[in-house]
């Protein structure tokens, strides 16, 4: 009798998990591959867009990581190929001490003469990648766009940014530098994180902050804080 309660309880947990598994290997396949034709690694051959997004990670200080170099160096790569007009950038600024939205503004200003201030817009409550893209969209009022993250990330960018109806392009950086367990970490959990992107697609959860409207059309210099 014992025996026949524990096989009525795996049974059905084996059944769970293994779909459970089966469900978040297929979400993985569907966001990957439906996002394919939207992304590019070519910069010549990127569509132009009005804004670029470029998304936040780790900073020391005001020192940018690797990661976050690359994307600030490609967002400022577009501008500079004409690839968009405006340059948004998203990041955590939660506390006062942890300002990625600055460090990156100040990067910009001190490596990238050629664009102008009035076009460098921030965006201080970009706490996740879903929350950047709806806030882009309604605090800013951006329409289309090209996003700019590395290789493991960049799927589930473009397609939480579809979602809500952004017109939206990748431009997957580089990533070739990043090897070894640091690379198979991020991509290990950027897995499990399109599973929870596939949940914010279905469900649309609004972001912590919206505030008021900022139009991407004006002047960046409003956001700067």
């Amino acid at each position: 009798m014992a025996k026949g309660i524990i096989k009525s309880i795996i049974i059905p947990v084996y059944g769970f998990i293994r779909a459970v598994a089966i469900g978040s290997l297929l979400i993985n396949i569907v966001m990957v591959k439906g996002t394919e034709k939207y992304i590019y690694r070519d910069i010549e051959a990127i569509p132009s867009r009005t804004a670029v997004m470029v998304l936040g990670s780790q900073i020391r200080g005001r020192s940018l990581s690797p990661v976050l170099r690359d994307r600030v160096v490609g967002g400022i790569d577009l501008l500079d190929q004409g690839k968009g007009r405006k340059l948004l950038l998203s990041g955590d600024h939660g506390q006062i001490y942890y300002d990625e939205v600055n460090a990156m503004r100040l990067y910009v200003l001190a490596n990238a003469p050629g664009i102008r201030e009035e076009d460098i817009f921030m965006d201080h409550a970009g706490f996740s990648t879903w929350e950047s893209m709806y806030r882009a969209r309604d605090v800013f009022g951006v329409k289309d766009l090209l996003i700019v993250t590395q290789e493991f990330h960049i799927s589930r960018a473009v397609a939480m940014a579809r979602s809500l109806g952004i017109d939206a392009a990748g431009y997957s950086i580089n990533q070739a530098k990043f090897r070894g367990p640091t690379l198979r970490y991020w991509e290990f959990r950027e897995y499990f994180a399109r599973v929870k992107a596939f949940l914010s697609i279905i469900f649309k959860p609004k972001p912590r902050y919206l505030g008021d409207k900022i139009p991407i059309q004006g002047d960046g210099r409003a956001t700067w804080i």
